[in-house]
């Protein structure tokens, strides 16, 4: 074990991190087409298109048999509902698949449903952008709040319901295009508008989720296996928050206007004309529709919490990850700064401070020995002439191994120069300053480095010098042993030379 800087461990992953199964996982089209195998896009698109038809025709369904704006008792409250097949497959189609894959048929559906219905073109192109909107906010929220789509637990579920509501409330807008375009008066838009909202809503919590639950997992599971068909995930959550925020609370501005005004329109509609024995009936739709936007309020407020909540947790585990990234970060480049990237040894620097504290250590307290090593490669120069610079590399690395496997826990271990070393040996006396060197020496020495041109040996020469009073700075000392490095290579190299009194009259 040898004294160097600890690198940092990787920081933890908190357990409130969103996981993958959380994300909205949107299958791209074009993904699938290149990388997807011959039975998935033969699945996929096949039931796609299917859907496309059948979502068609439901439409037609809808106004040929009059599904819109059924009026039902609910509670003692009339309200109205519509029944639309089409929203029902688009919407899983959104949130298992993604935004595209339930935006097309939605809106082929609803353009043709408008065109069938004698509204005008340019209209009907405008009319069917409804629903691709409501699914629009319904994929935002997912996407920026990572809710599992499973349903298995409460959460999951509070945040389904709160967003099929918006989801509904923001496709409703078309009801507004329809009643123009078909010049139906203030007293018929209520049921038209209600029953929009309403009915998406109503089927998106009794149909949809029930299948969403049984289908889900099969294709989480897929997803996971097959990750190079989604989308790559791009927007910043943050911003998909504030984006999801604006667009419930327009909506929720939107939903009490349309719903209080149209409500209001009827009672003063039937008092315009004079009609008294209207009345009850005005007030009691109005009735009808403050309680239920009551109750739509009160759902709102949940939402509202509960979304509050999930954003206050996602910015605290964000803001947490990114402090421990940080620090993280920060170790990291406090060792590369203390370090020599080749081998993770001390640098030139650092071993230089090192150095210099051990020396005013020394100084300090005379009667603790301390020693110094300084290691030089053997006829390094030819290593890389002959087998050239990485082989070369190789070989600091391994002789930097070596000491470090042959060394204390309390010695400092640097990379001094190209292929130089220094060791630092506190409470290390010369006598086992040179034992320690010599154990060095022949562990290298035993050291065989295979490369494609064989096996390769080397060695070492290695100086030796503990401090002396005499000596007047830490420079001085590393002299002395620089000298000593010198006799043992002019000695014939691969040996160990402890400095001695020669050494002090060289310094």
């Amino acid at each position: 074990m040898t004294t160097l800087p600890p690198t940092p461990a990787s920081p933890p992953e908190r357990e409130t991190a969103r996981p993958d199964s959380a994300r909205y996982g949107a299958v791209s089209m074009r993904a699938l087409l290149l990388n997807g195998t011959q039975r998935e896009r033969f699945l996929i698109f096949g039931a796609w298109l299917a859907s496309i038809a059948v979502s068609v025709a439901f439409g037609l369904a809808t106004v040929a048999w009059g599904w819109s704006g059924i009026p039902l008792l609910f509670g003692g409250v009339k309200v109205f509902i519509t029944i639309y097949p089409p929203l029902l497959i688009c919407q899983l189609w959104t949130l298992c698949f993604g935004w595209w894959w339930g935006a097309v048929p939605a809106y082929l559906a609803t353009l043709v449903l408008a065109l069938y219905a004698g509204m005008p073109p340019h209209w009907a192109l405008l009319f069917a952008c409804a629903n691709p909107l409501g699914f629009a906010v319904l994929s935002l929220g997912y996407r920026a709040m990572g809710m599992s789509r499973a349903l298995r637990s409460l959460r999951s579920w509070l945040f389904y319901v709160q967003m099929c509501f918006v989801a509904g409330v923001f496709s409703s807008a078309g009801a507004l295009i329809w009643c123009y375009t078909n010049r139906i008066d203030t007293i018929g838009q209520l049921p038209i508008w209600q029953g929009w909202w309403l009915g998406a809503f109503v089927q998106g919590i009794a149909i949809v989720a029930p299948l969403l639950m049984l289908g889900w997992p099969a294709i989480e599971q897929w997803q996971q296996r097959r990750p190079a068909l989604l989308h790559r995930e791009s927007a910043d959550p943050r911003r998909l928050a504030l984006r999801l925020t604006l667009a419930v609370v327009a909506g929720v501005v939107g939903y009490g206007f349309l719903s209080l005004s149209m409500g209001a329109g009827r009672v003063d509609e039937t008092l315009r004309s004079g009609e008294l024995a209207l009345l009850p009936a005005a007030a009691e739709v109005m009735l009808s529709t403050t309680w239920v936007f009551f109750w739509v309020f009160a759902l709102i407020v949940v939402f509202v919490g509960l979304f509050g909540y999930k954003v206050f947790v996602r910015w605290m585990d964000e803001t947490d990850r990114l402090v421990a990234r940080l620090e993280h970060a920060n170790s990291e480049l406090a060792v590369l700064s203390r370090t020599d990237g080749l081998t993770g040894l001390y640098n030139r620097a650092t071993i230089d401070a090192l150095l210099q504290e051990a020396w005013q250590r020394a100084k300090r307290f005379g009667e603790q020995p301390c020693s110094l090593l300084i290691l030089d490669i053997d006829h390094f120069k030819q290593i890389n002439d002959r087998y050239g610079h990485a082989v070369g590399d190789a070989v600091i690395r391994s002789v930097a191994t070596a000491i470090r496997e042959s060394t204390r826990g309390a010695d400092s271990i640097g990379r001094f120069g190209g292929e130089e070393f220094i060791v630092i040996l506190p409470a290390t006396d010369a006598p086992g300053a040179e034992f320690l060197a010599e154990r060095i020496r022949l562990r290298i020495e035993q050291t065989e480095l295979r490369s494609a041109a064989g096996p390769i040996r080397f060695t070492v020469s290695i100086g030796a010098a503990d401090f002396r009073v005499q000596d007047d700075d830490a420079t001085a000392w590393l002299r002395r042993a620089d000298a000593a490095l010198y006799r043992a290579k002019a000695a014939g190299r691969n040996r160990t030379h402890l400095a001695g009194d020669a050494e002090v009259h060289v310094a």
